[in-house]
């Protein structure tokens, strides 16, 4: 019956811990992490190129957090710079900072050249639209650019050539110094593979716009092909309309011309900023119903799992207290029939155990005594302390010897207790030693001042100082005899 009973316990406890188990997977499931920063990586530049911006940028975030605790030195430079990518529109000098970021992350751990000079160029374009922004210096830019074009011409990436070229354009540009921009869009023009040919000759028509060199800037525009790059487009059409204007009106209209066109510009860029703010405000409003869904999901499940978890403990609690039940039961007979024989047996070992006892005391206070009055014979019958007898008023003086005898004696009676003062206190003086010799003969304070031809104040002082600095008992409660009782145990 007891083995039955067993055996239903622990497949009551096994089936529950399996249940268990089970609520709580489902309880507190959340969607699948990422394993790796690698994987956030890819998933947050998806939602980049979707537009999902403020979700993007928090995998990035989350992938250089994971990328940094993992050592993945590869995967922490490209977030850098993907997130730099998408911050640059809003805060370029947050893109800067994220850019040199990755660029010292990169020059620390370096593995594609490819990868450094596109990381340099990045950061030249945000230095210079940084400059652009804060009517700064242009020599950051500059510099980081001219960097990446020598990286990219050592290493004959053409298309690389192209496009620090074409940077290095714009940022003439800015400058207003047109005769680089024309020199630099030239020779990127000339290198330009299929792919970049239209940012390359968007910057060259922009210049000759600027210099007023309307035909060669019109023959540029007309080359452009946006292929359904709304953007792109939008710049092409408005220029060629900007272009046509300025050939009809005199030369007095330009700045009002030029002025209406801005305007229209600025009107189109706000629209996209508008149209931009009104999809992020639904996005987050999209994620907060999410959370809100999840949350709701996550505490019906919760409410299931504590359920069972209940359930689970209840029903395993009442088996288990059924179960000891019954075993009690069984045990109270048994014990029943063995306690008086218990207790009579209990009974003659304690009178045993207290006669014996009272037996080991008496005899330990006889050897106690025994002890005690063979030592303070010992010390009576020694020579020094018969001379310390004599008289407690005169004054009284010791050889060397004598206090190495008194020593030795009081080591022979006392374990050695000023053997082990010496060697626990190696600084203490020998006068001293002879101090606490004299305490420990339980000397008043006038026959050691009648030894030492002191008062009995100036007695009482030094046994203080004694110990306190001598022994390191700095408790004024605490007496030199006390501290020796101590030593000497």
């Amino acid at each position: 019956m007891q083995r039955f009973h067993i055996t239903l316990l622990l497949q009551t406890l096994r089936l529950a811990g399996l249940l268990m188990c089970l609520v709580l997977c489902i309880a507190c499931g959340e969607g699948r992490p990422f394993p790796d920063a690698a994987t956030c990586l890819r998933e947050g530049d998806s939602l980049l190129r979707g537009d999902s911006v403020v979700q993007g940028e928090t995998l990035m975030r989350q992938a250089i957090r994971m990328a940094e605790k993992e050592g993945d030195w590869h995967t922490l430079y490209i977030a850098h710079q993907r997130l730099a990518q998408s911050v640059a529109w809003a805060n370029a000098a947050e893109a800067l900072r994220l850019m040199k970021r990755a660029l010292a992350i990169y020059e620390q751990h370096p593995d594609d050249e490819r990868n450094h000079i596109i990381l340099l160029d990045f950061a030249g374009t945000y230095a210079a639209q940084l400059a652009y922004n804060t009517d700064g210096s242009y020599d950051e830019a500059l510099a980081l650019t001219k960097r990446a074009q020598r990286l990219a011409e050592e290493g004959r990436h053409t298309d690389l050539v192209c496009q620090t070229l074409t940077s290095l354009a714009n940022i003439y540009w800015a400058m207003n110094d047109y005769a680089a921009t024309l020199r630099c869009a030239h020779r990127a023009e000339a290198l330009a593979p299929p792919d970049l040919l239209q940012g390359t000759l968007q910057v060259l028509a922009r210049c000759y716009l600027s210099c007023d060199s309307l035909a060669e800037a019109e023959a540029v525009y007309r080359r452009m092909k946006p292929e359904g790059d709304l953007h792109a487009a939008y710049v092409i059409q408005s220029n060629l309309a900007k272009i046509a204007v300025r050939r009809l009106l005199p030369a007095e209209a330009k700045d009002t011309v030029d002025a209406a066109f801005e305007q229209a510009e600025q009107l189109y860029f706000k629209a996209l900023a508008e149209k931009d703010d009104y999809y992020q405000q639904t996005l987050q409003q999209e994620r907060q119903n999410e959370r809100l869904a999840y949350s709701e999901a996550l505490h019906r499940r919760t409410l299931v799992a504590i359920l069972a978890v209940i359930l689970v403990v209840a029903t395993a609690t009442f088996l288990l207290l059924r179960y000891r039940m019954r075993m009690l039961h069984q045990r109270r007979i048994h014990q029943e029939r063995l306690h008086q024989q218990e207790t009579r047996i209990l009974q003659q070992e304690t009178q045993l155990l207290q006669q014996e006892a009272e037996t080991q005391r008496t005899q330990l206070h006889q050897k106690t005594e025994v002890i005690s009055f063979l030592k303070n014979l010992i010390i009576q019958r020694s020579e020094v302390f018969r001379k310390l007898n004599k008289s407690l008023d005169a004054h009284v003086e010791l050889t060397p010897q004598e206090w190495n005898d008194m020593e030795r004696t009081l080591n022979a009676v006392e374990n050695d207790r000023f053997a082990h003062l010496r060697t626990r206190y190696p600084n203490l003086r020998e006068e001293d030693v002879r101090l606490c010799i004299l305490v420990s003969l339980q000397l008043s304070n006038r026959a050691i001042g009648n030894i030492y031809g002191l008062t009995i104040s100036a007695v009482q002082h030094r046994k203080q100082k004694l110990k306190k600095d001598g022994l390191g008992e700095p408790d004024p409660d605490i007496s030199l005899e006390q501290v020796l009782d101590r030593l000497g145990s």
